[in-house]
């Protein structure tokens, strides 16, 4: 009887085969890409004005990640830029132009042309009156191949009676903020800047840009890029656009904007930048080699 009560009890429960559960599949890392700007900023200012287009371009696309990554200056962004170290990036005009050579495609711009124009600053009390006083004196630039701060105020001087290759010491001093405080401290007779970075260091030094006038401006030209690998994924790189030229049309996005500052990203190509490849020609033949 109780070898036929231990029977009973083994019902078919009690014969399953082993069965191992399954874990949840692993997660994929996302696939990371390095985002430059071009030093219109220090870096820690360049972080704090540009990181949150990042982490929105992050929030709207949840299956790519993006890093951005400032450089020290110009020098710097350049060979990370023709070495390929960017997935985009956001160069300006001559280095948009000069990336293609390096395998990136045009998709994008900073819109706001008319304030991409190099202005040329003085301290109020220089006694500067005219382009020709400039003569024998030292002015601050960003960097050699500073579009807007650097090469059209040069072709502004040129135009008004400068050889800049003579007639005054050019000092490249590395970024926009530097240019300006070598003629706040007078370590130069003038500064070249553009307007952004000029409204930027007014609003955050009043007492200092009160010492400042911006005594002559130049022509405008089509504005910073944006630039893409050439190798990058086509969904992503779409993906990347679409958020960032919609910036504008969000309360969020044109908060962001509205601290650049600028009104809008917008599309482009190889052709929006066909007046910046004319002007760097009439440069280098009438001006100086850009290289």
């Amino acid at each position: 009887m109780l070898c036929l009560m231990l029977l009973a009890g083994c019902g078919p429960s009690e014969h399953r085969s082993y069965q191992p559960e399954l874990g949840a599949m692993p997660v994929q890392p996302l696939t990371e890409y390095v985002v430059g700007i071009h030093p219109l900023h220090n870096p820690q200012r360049l972080m704090e004005l540009y990181g949150p287009i990042i982490d929105y371009l992050n929030s709207n696309i949840p299956d790519a990640h993006f890093k951005l990554e400032a450089s020290r200056n110009y020098e710097e962004f350049e060979k990370k830029l023709y070495a390929g170290r960017f997935s985009f990036a956001m160069p300006n005009p001559y280095q948009t132009i000069k990336s293609v050579e390096h395998g990136y495609l045009i998709f994008g711009k900073m819109g706001d042309d008319a304030d991409f124009r190099g202005i040329i600053l003085i301290r109020r009390d220089s006694g500067i009156k005219v382009v020709k006083d400039l003569k024998g004196r030292a002015i601050a630039y960003p960097a050699a191949t500073a579009l807007a701060a650097t090469l059209m105020p040069q072709y502004y001087l040129h135009t008004h009676g400068i050889n800049v290759n003579r007639d005054v010491d050019n000092r490249y001093v590395g970024s926009q903020e530097s240019s300006i405080m070598n003629v706040v401290r007078g370590d130069v007779a003038a500064a070249a800047t553009w307007p952004l970075p000029w409204r930027t260091f007014s609003a955050e030094h009043p007492d200092l840009a009160m010492q400042l006038e911006s005594k002559w401006e130049t022509a405008s030209l089509p504005n910073n890029g944006w630039v893409v690998r050439a190798d990058i994924s086509k969904v992503h790189a779409d993906k990347f656009a679409a958020v960032l030229f919609s910036l504008n049309k969000t309360v969020e996005g044109r908060a962001i904007l509205a601290k650049l500052p600028v009104s809008n990203f917008e599309a482009a190509s190889n052709d929006t930048y066909r007046p910046v490849r004319e002007f760097l020609d009439k440069f280098s033949i009438s001006v100086r080699p850009i290289e």
